[in-house]
């Protein structure tokens, strides 16, 4: 690319720059986005960047294959219920341990190389996130539902420059440390934050009218579309909870809500500051 090239991609995103500044938006940090070295890095330069030209972001991060690792290291398996991990005490120890420690500080880190000014926090700094037991019918152990988002903390972050990078661990009450869903938490933070956009980065293409072919990507759903897809069976599995969250935060004043193909080397740039995007928009 010659320098001309590059002048004219820094124009054509000025609209778009314009746009996002000053507002917030949250981004679910996690899939193969997070385990690929590259991937990882790309993302990090990306959020980086957007935060340089006025994007108040704010990143929720999983951690599901590292958890996994830690605990086989222990012996021990991992199980899973309904998509969600079962969480005994052991358990517990394990995701607060990696999260809210390795996990999240190896994000912190990996901006601050890339020039960026963040801050690593958890669900329990500041009483962000306040939790109870998860109700089912199947018991999850520690596995908790959110009951409020103090955004305080979070506010005073991003009021001074940093990007709030947050693991999904919280306490109840009495200080038991709980286990969270980061879509679900992100969704939850980002209707809090009123939020510009929430961002969900997973390892698929985006929600396909055919699960098995990805050139049938749906790049625009109403949320009042969302029951009569899922009776069609084209929003179905894994894809209801992550879409439920989407649907949720739009309902709860978020503008757009993204699932987002964190498999393509700086997807975030290209939905953001592209009128094609590379996922599914809900609006």
């Amino acid at each position: 690319m010659d320098n001309l090239m590059r002048a004219q991609v820094l124009v054509n995103a000025l609209p778009y720059i314009k746009d996002y500044n000053g507002q917030i938006v949250v981004v679910k940090y996690g899939g193969n986005a997070m385990v690929s070295p590259e991937l990882k890095d790309a993302v990090m330069k990306d959020i980086v960047l957007l935060s340089l030209v006025g994007v108040r972001l704010v990143l929720v991060h999983g951690g599901g294959p590292e958890i996994n690792q830690q605990l086989k290291k222990i012996g021990k398996e991992s199980k899973f219920v309904g998509g969600l991990r079962y969480t005994d005490a052991e358990t517990a120890e394990v995701v607060q341990m990696v999260l809210a420690g390795k996990v999240n500080k190896d994000l912190v880190a990996l901006l601050a190389r890339h020039g960026g000014k963040a801050l690593g926090l958890c669900g329990m700094d500041g009483r962000m996130i306040e939790v109870e037991k998860k109700r089912s019918e199947v018991d999850l152990g520690f596995v908790g539902s959110i009951t409020k988002v103090n955004t305080q903390v979070i506010l005073d972050a991003l009021d001074n420059g940093y990007i709030p990078v947050i693991s999904t661990v919280a306490a109840d009450e009495k200080g038991q440390v709980y286990n969270i869903n980061a879509d679900t938490a992100a969704a939850k933070i980002a209707a809090e934050l009123k939020a510009k956009n929430l961002i969900l980065m997973t390892d698929i293409r985006g929600l396909l009218r055919d699960k098995e072919d990805e050139s049938t990507l749906i790049p625009q759903v109403q949320v009042s579309e969302v029951p009569n897809l899922i009776r069609q069976g084209i929003i179905s599995g894994g894809m209801i909870p992550k879409i439920e969250c989407c649907v949720e935060s739009i309902r709860r004043g978020v503008k757009k809500s993204l699932i987002l193909d964190g498999r393509i080397p700086h997807s975030l740039l290209i939905e953001m500051f592209t009128d094609e995007g590379v996922g599914t928009m809900f609006l």
